[in-house]
């Protein structure tokens, strides 16, 4: 080193950093030997603070301001120095300059799908990512715990771990939360609080804040997305017959406007083909939407259900008898045991009635001989 480098770097008295980055959050002052003149000037800029570090231990940390480094300002290292108020000799020690604004558009994602059991699906499999952005808030602690002797800190070398933090507490909020998938895009802004309020304990330890936290997109797995497809086509087509005659009669108007030479013909047989086809579907059809009713003479006509045979009751004073089949009671009105005004009553009848008035029952008297002629 020449003598005019060395007489620059022992008597140099201004002490600043201009970050020409985006991603920079320390950077070390950079002095032959760490010697800095006492007295010497310190300008620390908005979005930046200053971090002493001196024979390996942290001492004084400046906000951004003008500072004469002297006794008055730098008490951490006047005792750590034994310094009196006569002291006016230079000083060894390293400065890191700390970048405390916000690192913004940073972003997140799941690496793998992150499973759930979600209430109207059962057992699902999902992805999602976003951005956030970070800030350090303690210089001292970030120094301590993450940056440590390195000259040149990035963005980059501290992001993967905050996003496994992101991703950690995301899955956690996810599967406890009860959100059904359907419903998670509604509620992303109250998820995205969540998770955030979730993460600010754990990257305060490193001396960092997550200002803010959004949730972009939380997506399915293409075979249930398709899946889900289906269904809402489903339910936009509605009736499905009529969407099928629809679609014939759609299909059978292209065939017909087909006029190209070598098409016309064949878009006019399929035309007409597709015509008498809906003509023979309509013929058999009932009422628009509704299914169509095969030919007649195809048809072959079910048999009739077979009879349902009551069983009776019979209320006489104030008692319930029972229950009689139908033969029963056609001996019982032969012998005069069941009468007209016989209070009756099966399954499905409308409480009690005179057997007179059931016409099941009143074929029995109608049925009786007449009496016999007088000798």
């Amino acid at each position: 080193m020449g003598i005019f480098d060395f007489l620059t770097g022992e008597f140099i008295d201004v002490i600043h950093w201009v970050d020409h980055t985006r991603d920079t959050m320390v950077s070390r002052f950079e002095r032959e030997g760490h010697e800095i003149k006492y007295g010497a000037k310190l300008t620390v800029r908005e979005g930046q603070a200053a971090v002493f570090v001196h024979e390996g231990q942290l001492a004084d940390v400046f906000t951004p301001g003008l500072y004469m480094l002297e006794t008055n300002n730098m008490p951490i290292m006047t005792t750590l120095q034994h310094w009196d108020h006569g002291f006016k000799s230079p000083f060894k020690s390293e400065i890191y300059f700390v970048n405390t604004t916000r690192f913004n558009d940073l972003k997140w994602g799941t690496k793998n799908p992150i499973m759930l059991r979600d209430p109207e699906f059962g057992p699902l499999r999902i992805r999602a990512f976003g951005t956030y952005s970070v800030r350090v808030t303690d210089p001292a602690v970030f120094l301590r715990e993450i940056v440590g002797t390195d000259g040149e800190f990035t963005m980059d070398e501290i992001s993967y771990q905050i996003r496994n933090i992101i991703v950690q507490e995301f899955s956690r909020a996810i599967a406890s939360s009860g959100i059904p998938a359907l419903d998670m895009a509604a509620n992303t802004g109250d998820l995205g609080k969540l998770i955030a309020s979730a993460i600010s304990p754990i990257v305060a330890q490193y001396g960092l804040t997550i200002p803010e936290f959004y949730i972009e997109n939380i997506s399915l797995p293409p075979a249930v997305e398709a899946a889900l497809d289906k269904r809402s086509s489903m339910g936009i087509a509605g009736d499905l017959g009529k969407f099928t005659q629809y679609s014939a009669a759609e299909a059978m108007t292209a065939a017909a406007s087909n006029t190209g030479a070598a098409g016309g013909g064949m878009g006019a047989g399929i035309g007409a083909g597709l015509g008498m086809a809906m003509a023979g579907q309509m013929a058999h059809a009932g009422p628009w939407g509704q299914a169509p009713q095969a030919p007649a003479a195809t048809q072959a006509a079910p048999p009739p259900p077979p009879p349902v045979e009551h069983v009776w009751h019979i209320a006489e004073k104030g008692e319930t008898k029972g229950p009689f089949s139908k033969a029963s009671m056609g001996r019982m009105a032969a012998d005069g045991t069941l009468q007209r005004d016989t209070l009756v009553w099966t399954a499905g009848q409308d409480g009690w009635l005179p057997a007179d008035d059931v016409q099941e029952l009143a074929q029995l008297f109608t049925i009786l001989p007449p009496p016999p002629p007088q000798s």
